[in-house]
């Protein structure tokens, strides 16, 4: 039986474990604080490397989870040996392109969280961080910075606004925690950047995210 939950976190991160066995361990305690606090998971729904540790420690402990993949990435993000089950792995919805993809794990989000990841968990957070800055959604977005993986993504984003090429009141859009307790606190205290647009994006947005 699947615990009800409150909110949805959208999670990036890669397909791959890495080599560091603690980015698996704090995936995990992410996946357990997000149940303690009755909050779901959306994810890419892959079941192998930190994409599957988050999602089996939501699933398993009876947490809410949908696993949103294109079938072209069935066979590269799933395992092939034991096809992924509800109790382990929660939902999986899938779908037939990388747009939609994001768009429907961007619908089901109430705030994003990056572990690391590579090309592909990259690119997904800066389109949400450019969604935020557009005035799109005004979600939490905050860097789960495991062992420093992000420092340099940090850095940028310091040099970016030093030499004017992100505003100032921008720089909060991302927010970052150092352990799985402070990405939760970061969600829960997380407050809308100043910097942002103001757009008339139609029926496209804003969402407005209850945080």
């Amino acid at each position: 039986m699947t615990i009800p939950h409150t909110k949805t976190i959208c999670v990036f991160c890669g397909s791959s474990s890495g080599n560091d066995e603690s980015v698996t361990k704090a995936a995990d305690k992410l996946g357990e604080l997000f149940v303690q606090n009755q909050w779901g998971l959306v994810y890419g729904g892959g079941t192998t490397g930190i994409m599957g540790s988050v999602a089996r420690a939501v699933a398993t402990r009876g947490g809410y989870v949908n696993g949103i993949i294109p079938e072209a990435l069935i066979h590269k993000e799933q395992n092939k040996i034991n096809p992924p089950t509800v109790e382990e792995y929660g939902q999986t919805t899938v779908v037939q392109d990388m747009h939609t993809r994001k768009r429907l794990m961007g619908q089901e989000a109430d705030a994003f969280v990056a572990l690391p990841g590579g090309y592909g968990t990259a690119e997904e957070l800066f389109e949400v961080i450019t969604w935020n800055q557009l005035g799109i959604h005004s979600c939490p977005i905050v860097l789960f910075n495991i062992n420093g993986f992000y420092d340099g993504l940090i850095e940028w984003i310091n040099k970016a606004v030093e030499q004017g090429f992100i505003g100032n009141g921008a720089r909060d859009i991302v927010v970052v925690g150092e352990t799985a307790e402070e990405v939760i606190e970061k969600i829960k205290e997380y407050k809308v950047a100043e910097g942002r647009f103001t757009l008339d994006w139609g029926d496209q947005g804003p969402k407005k995210c209850d945080h």
